[in-house]
């Protein structure tokens, strides 16, 4: 849009469907889509307006709301279901907080799909081999893709923490700052947004896949989550100090409900290939004290800090519906008062104990597609929409055939 006419308040809109469009660029027929496939209107955030710090020529961007034109969110708005479930909590006088830990690998350009992602050159003409967790060196090989990068994270306003080298080669984390989901989700997806474009104007790939690279690590979007009631204090502890009866109610309310909500987590195929045990990513919802063999785990911290880090999903994720699912069942063990597992002994293994996620898309698709619970926690027509663009999302998927068939399949069947 011009920008003289987004200064004027023109009104923009699409259809309906665009929302729930495949990652193949299709639409799925589900009669939950009017086949009419009516408009809605875009409302732009103005806290959001920025320049675009990756555009040759003066450009603007804002982040918009879905709204039906009779003034309703749109039901398949992710963006529109993390405010409702924020909604939730604000009705009982909490806030919830959040912070993601975002990784991503860097890797040369991929420019033929049927061969695998590489590493790219470093600036002394190699690319980087093993794994350098933690170096500072290896963060320097890509120096002024990080500088670019930070510069426009900051005039982004996307408030980074911690930058570090992962364990997987050429694979990083970065740690945005806590704070209200919505801000927080708007942030998490401009970082990926600019991940992507930085990337490629340094002649490299932002790789946010769960599982790029075979046998390499996997890539996560870890959430930390603490509620405060309107005093600004920290439900999860106890004016003494000690774990409250709603931080277990909260951790409860993700091991009950997580499972059903796995597809949101792990929304793709590759998604599954992540959870490997002895990987650091998680197999089961156990619960522990510092614990990273855990899908839910309790960082060590202060009474005020006190916070649960949700490590089930993968850097694929989208951000606004992995927090509101998140989010949204951690509620609901508070208001059920649900009960949750022992928590791991101190040193306890979590691999050891049974492989509790689904371990495929498809079961998690028939979990998620079938369950009250999603809906009643997630609405009735965005689990009907998601699952429909998800199941013609995995009919694409079957029509590939892959390097594995090939390799195996063709000399010996």
């Amino acid at each position: 849009m011009p920008a003289a006419s987004f200064a004027a308040g023109s009104e923009l809109r699409i259809a309906q469907a665009i929302p729930m469009q495949c990652v193949t660029g299709d639409y799925s027929y589900d009669p939950v889509f009017p086949d009419a496939d009516p408009d809605v209107r875009l409302v732009p955030d103005y806290a959001t307006l920025k320049r675009s710090p990756w555009s040759s020529v003066p450009r603007a961007f804002a982040i918009h709301d879905c709204v039906e034109l009779s003034g309703e969110p749109c039901a398949f708005s992710a963006r529109s279901l993390l405010e409702t479930v924020v909604a939730r909590y604000t009705a009982q006088g909490l806030t919830p907080v959040v912070a993601p830990e975002i990784e991503f690998y860097l890797t040369a350009p991929c420019t033929n799909p049927d061969q695998p992602l590489t590493a790219p050159l470093t600036r002394n003409g190699r690319a980087e081999a093993g794994q350098s967790a933690f170096s500072m060196n290896m963060l320097n090989e890509h120096a002024a893709f990080w500088d670019a990068f930070r510069s426009a994270l900051e005039s982004l306003g996307v408030q980074s923490d911690t930058w570090i080298h992962e364990v997987g080669t050429s694979q990083f984390e970065i740690n945005l700052m806590h704070g209200d989901p919505l801000a927080v989700a708007d942030q998490a997806f401009l970082f990926k947004y600019a991940a992507k474009e930085i990337a490629i104007q340094h002649g490299l790939n932002a790789v946010f896949m769960a599982k790029p690279i075979a046998g390499a690590p996997g890539s996560s979007m870890h959430l930390h989550q603490s509620v405060v009631d309107s005093a600004g204090r920290n439900i999860f502890s106890t004016d003494d100090g000690q774990e409250s009866a709603a931080f277990g109610h909260f951790i409860a309310g993700l091991q009950t409900y997580g499972p059903d909500l796995m597809l949101v987590f792990a929304p793709f195929v590759n998604s599954y290939r992540r959870f490997v045990v002895g990987s650091q990513a998680p197999i089961n919802l156990a619960w522990g004290h510092d614990n990273r063999t855990a899908g839910l785990r309790i960082p060590q911290s202060g009474p005020a800090a006190r916070r649960v880090e949700n490590r089930i999903a993968g850097a694929d994720a989208n951000p606004y519906l992995a927090i509101a699912a998140s989010l949204a069942a951690g509620l609901a063990g508070m208001n059920e008062r649900l009960q949750p597992s022992e928590p791991l002994d101190a040193g306890a293994n979590a691999y050891l104990q049974a492989h509790a996620l689904e371990r495929s898309f498809l079961p998690a698709h028939e979990r998620m597609a079938h369950s009250p619970s999603a809906r009643r926690l997630l609405g009735e027509a965005f689990v009907t929409g998601y699952c429909a663009v998800k199941a013609l999302e995995y009919q694409s998927y079957l029509h590939e055939i892959s390097a594995w068939e090939r390799r195996f399949l063709l000399p010996q069947v």
